[in-house]
C-alpha cells in the first residue's frame, strides 16, 4: 500500500521531524554518492527530498512517482522533473540510468519482484542503485506517525537476498535515522547527538532506516552454447543428375 503524496510532502517539508529525517537520509546518501556530474539520476517512490544536491551538475534528474501514491511538482521554483508513472512500467529507455534512488517505493509495493526487474532494466552497465527501506529492528518501523511505519520493513539480510535474486550485487550498507521518531522538543534537541553516536555503532541495528548500494550485474550465458550448423543453399535451379 503506497502512502499518499500529500502525506509524504507534509511530513518531509512541513514538520520538524520530517526535515530532520530528510537531513539524516540525505547526508548519508551524499557520503556514498558525493557527486553525479554528467550522469542521469532517477528517483522512484518519494525520493525527491534527497535529490536536490544533484540538480546542479547531473545531466538529468527525474523523479518518478507511482500512480497509487500520486505526484507533486518538484523542485519548487525550477523546471519540473516529476513524472507520474506505472509502478512497474517506467517511461525510461533500457540502460539509460547511472544512479537510481528508491525511497518509499520498495517496501510499499505489492509487486516488489516486478519493481526490482524494472530497476534492473533501466540501469546502464555498471549502474548503481540505492535502496532505502525501514529497518525491521528499528523504532521508526513501529511508529505509524512516520512514513517508515508503513509497508514491509526489511532486515539487511532479507534485502540483500532479494537483490541478489534479481541480479544486483549489494556492495555497501549505511544506517540512518538514529534519532527517536518523536516530534517532542526534548527529543528533537538531542537528535543530533543520537545521529552522531549511531554512526559509531558497529552495526546498523539501531537505525530507523538503512541503505543498500547495489550494482547491476549482467551474467554471461550459462553452460556451453551449441552453434547451429548453417544449412546448405537450396539448389532447385541447378541441373539435376542423369535420370535413372
Amino acid at each position: 500500500m503506497h502512502l499518499d503524496v500529500q502525506d509524504l510532502r507534509n511530513f518531509y517539508y512541513r514538520s520538524a521531524l520530517g526535515r530532520a529525517a530528510q537531513k539524516s537520509l540525505r547526508n548519508r546518501m551524499l557520503e556514498l554518492w558525493p557527486e553525479a556530474k554528467g550522469q542521469t539520476v532517477v528517483g522512484f517512490g518519494f525520493a525527491a527530498p534527497l535529490l536536490r544536491p544533484y540538480l546542479k551538475e547531473a545531466r538529468r534528474v527525474i523523479t518518478l512517482m507511482p500512480g497509487p501514491q500520486g505526484v507533486m511538482p518538484w523542485p519548487a521554483g525550477m523546471a519540473n522533473t516529476s513524472v507520474l508513472t506505472e509502478e512497474t512500467l517506467w517511461p525510461i529507455e533500457t540502460g539509460h540510468v547511472d544512479k537510481l534512488v528508491l525511497m518509499h517505493g520498495l517496501e510499499t509495493s505489492e509487486r516488489a519482484s516486478d519493481l526490482l526487474e524494472e530497476c534492473w532494466r533501466v540501469l546502464g552497465p555498471g549502474g548503481k542503485a540505492l535502496f532505502i527501506v525501514p529497518n525491521r529492528a528499528g523504532l521508526w518501523a513501529r511508529r505509524d506517525g512516520t512514513p517508515f511505519g508503513y509497508g514491509r520493513p526489511y532486515s539487511p539480510g532479507q534485502l540483500d537476498a532479494q537483490l541478489r535474486k534479481h541480479q544486483f550485487l549489494p556492495e555497501r550498507h549505511a544506517g540512518a535515522l538514529y534519532q527517536l521518531p518523536s516530534g517532542k522538543r526534548m527529543w528533537m534537541k538531542s537528535g543530533g547527538i543520537f545521529e552522531r553516536v549511531g554512526r559509531n555503532v558497529p552495526t546498523i541495528m539501531a537505525s530507523g532506516a538503512f541503505m543498500v548500494e547495489a550494482t547491476k550485474l549482467v551474467y554471461p550465458p550459462k553452460g556451453r552454447v551449441a552453434r547451429k550448423r548453417s544449412l546448405a543453399p537450396i539448389s532447385v535451379l541447378e541441373p539435376s543428375a542423369k535420370p535413372a
